[in-house]
C-alpha cells in the first residue's frame, strides 16, 4: 500500500540516486523530482541528464528541471504537488520559499556528523584532515547553509587508506537507509529533533568547495598529511602538482590519484624525488615520503606508475614544487 505522503525529491548525482530508489521501494509516493537542468558535457559537448534524471524517467516519475528556484513559474508548479515533505540530497541551497514550503517540512541527507564539516564537500576534507570517523546526517533545512536541527545520524569509520570516492560509495548506501529511517519517523511522527551545537573545546571543521586553489599538493607538508590529502581528492577533483627540473627550467602537470606514506627520518629537502626510472616514484615531505602509484600527465589518461615510468624518465635533478 503507498504511503499518502506526498514527497518532492531534490537530487542531481548518483550519490542521490540510492535514496530515491529506497523510497520508492517502499511505496512512498514521490510526486516529483526535481534536479539540474541538461548540461553539455566532455569533449564533444553532448546534452546529458543527470543520474537523479534517468532515474526517475525509467521510473516515470514527473522531472522539473528548473534555472531558477526562484522563478514564479516554478514555484506556482511547486504548489500545485501539493507536497506534505520535501527531501534534499545532493542538491543546490534552496531558497525559503521552496523549503518553507511543505507542512511537515524539508529534510536534507548531510554526508558529515554535523555540526562538522559544514559545506559542499564534506566527504573529501573529512579524509584530508585525517578523521578516523564520520557519518551521515539528517536534518530540516533552515536558512543558513547545514545548521538546522538534527533528525538523525549514523557514524561510519574511515579506513585509513580509504579513498574518497571509496567512501562516497559505502555513505551512498548508509545514507539512503537514513534517509528511509528518517521518513518513516517523520510519517508516523515518532521523530524528535536535535539543536546543533559545537562541543567545547572541540572546532568546528569547515568543509568548502574544492577548486584550483586548494587542491594543490606542495611540498610543505608532513608525509602523513601530503598521503590523506591524494586519497581526499581522489578519484575527483584530484590533487594536482607541479614536478620542475631546476636545471633545464621544464615542468611537469600531475593529477596524483593514489600514494603510499612511509615514515622515515632524513635529512633530505621537501619535494625531493627520487626514481629508477623503471618501478617507483619517491617524493619526499617531512618526516617520511610517499610513493606515487597512479598518475595522470595534464590531457594523457591515467597509468599506474610503472607504465607512466616506461614514457617518461627523469633526468637531472627533478622536485616537487612548493
Amino acid at each position: 500500500m503507498k504511503s499518502a505522503l506526498r514527497i518532492v525529491f531534490y537530487g542531481t548525482p548518483e550519490f542521490a540516486v540510492p535514496a530515491l530508489d529506497i523510497l520508492l521501494k517502499n511505496n512512498f509516493d514521490v510526486v516529483a523530482v526535481v534536479t539540474a537542468p541538461d548540461r553539455p558535457s566532455g569533449r564533444g559537448q553532448k546534452i546529458v541528464s543527470s543520474a537523479v534524471k534517468d532515474y526517475a524517467v525509467e521510473h516515470q516519475i514527473p522531472v522539473l528541471q528548473p534555472v531558477k528556484l526562484k522563478h514564479e513559474s516554478f514555484l506556482s508548479e511547486l504548489k500545485s504537488l501539493q507536497p506534505d515533505l520535501q527531501i534534499v540530497v545532493a542538491f543546490r541551497m534552496l531558497p525559503e520559499e521552496v523549503w518553507k514550503l511543505p507542512k511537515k517540512g524539508t529534510f536534507n541527507l548531510h554526508g558529515s556528523l554535523l555540526p562538522q564539516y559544514r559545506g559542499a564537500a564534506p566527504i573529501n576534507w573529512a579524509i584530508i584532515n585525517g578523521e578516523t570517523e564520520t557519518g551521515v546526517t539528517t536534518f530540516f533545512l533552515r536558512h543558513e547553509i547545514d545548521t538546522g536541527d538534527i533528525l538523525f545520524q549514523e557514524k561510519m569509520t574511515i579506513a585509513p587508506d580509504e579513498t574518497a570516492g571509496e567512501l562516497h560509495d559505502r555513505m551512498m548506501k548508509i545514507g539512503a537507509s537514513l534517509v528511509l529511517k528518517t521518513v518513516q519517523a517523520i510519517e508516523d511522527g515518532t521523530f524528535r529533533t536535535t539543536i546543533q551545537s559545537g562541543k567545547q573545546n572541540s572546532p568546528v571543521h569547515a568543509a568548502p568547495k574544492l577548486n584550483k586553489e586548494n587542491t594543490r599538493l606542495d611540498n610543505k607538508k608532513i608525509f602523513s598529511d601530503a598521503h590523506n590529502f591524494i586519497r581526499g581528492l581522489s578519484p575527483y577533483p584530484t590533487a594536482y602538482c607541479e614536478f620542475f627540473n631546476a636545471e633545464s627550467g621544464v615542468s611537469l602537470s600531475l593529477k596524483i590519484f593514489k600514494s603510499v606514506a612511509h615514515p622515515i627520518v632524513h635529512s633530505k629537502i621537501p619535494g625531493t624525488i627520487e626514481t629508477d626510472n623503471k618501478s617507483y616514484l619517491r617524493v619526499y615531505f617531512l618526516k617520511g615520503y610517499l610513493d606515487f602509484l597512479e598518475l595522470q600527465v595534464a590531457g594523457r589518461n591515467k597509468v599506474v606508475i610503472k607504465d607512466f615510468l616506461n614514457g617518461f624518465k627523469f633526468e637531472g635533478h627533478w622536485s616537487l614544487r612548493g
